[in-house]
């Protein structure tokens, strides 16, 4: 599986995870996309074959709506909450346990096709 981190997570978690031979990247490392609106950056996904991880429920539940509507396919989107799974400098190492774990256990590109997740999972 393919990872996009939206703008709001360090990029240094995608490095780390990268060290780990995943195939991760943040939006603030990719120029062309710094910036973008959810619903721009959501059609722009299913062409790199990455699902997206956010903290944005309630615009990619209406992005994932839209596509199941008009048959669009994507890759998936992971959320995370900031009340189970607070963004800060402590927690990057954390971040990137949880993400390295469900890569781990989930490595096929379509393992979230059209679908999606909330992490941490329970399974961990």
């Amino acid at each position: 599986m393919r990872l996009l981190l939206d703008e709001h997570y360090a990029k240094v978690i995608a490095e780390q995870l990268r060290e780990r031979d995943h195939d991760v990247i943040c939006v603030t490392e990719r120029p062309d996309l710094i910036g973008l609106k959810d619903a721009q950056l959501f059609p722009l996904m299913p062409v790199e074959r990455r699902a997206i991880v956010t903290e944005n429920w309630p615009d990619y539940q209406r992005e994932m709506q839209k596509a199941a509507g008009s048959g669009m396919s994507h890759y998936g989107v992971l959320f995370t909450s900031r009340t189970q799974l607070p963004r800060s400098k402590k927690t990057i190492g954390l971040f990137v346990r949880i993400l390295n774990d469900f890569l781990a256990r989930h490595p096929a590109e379509d393992a979230l096709l059209n679908s999606y997740r909330w992490l941490p999972d329970r399974t961990l």
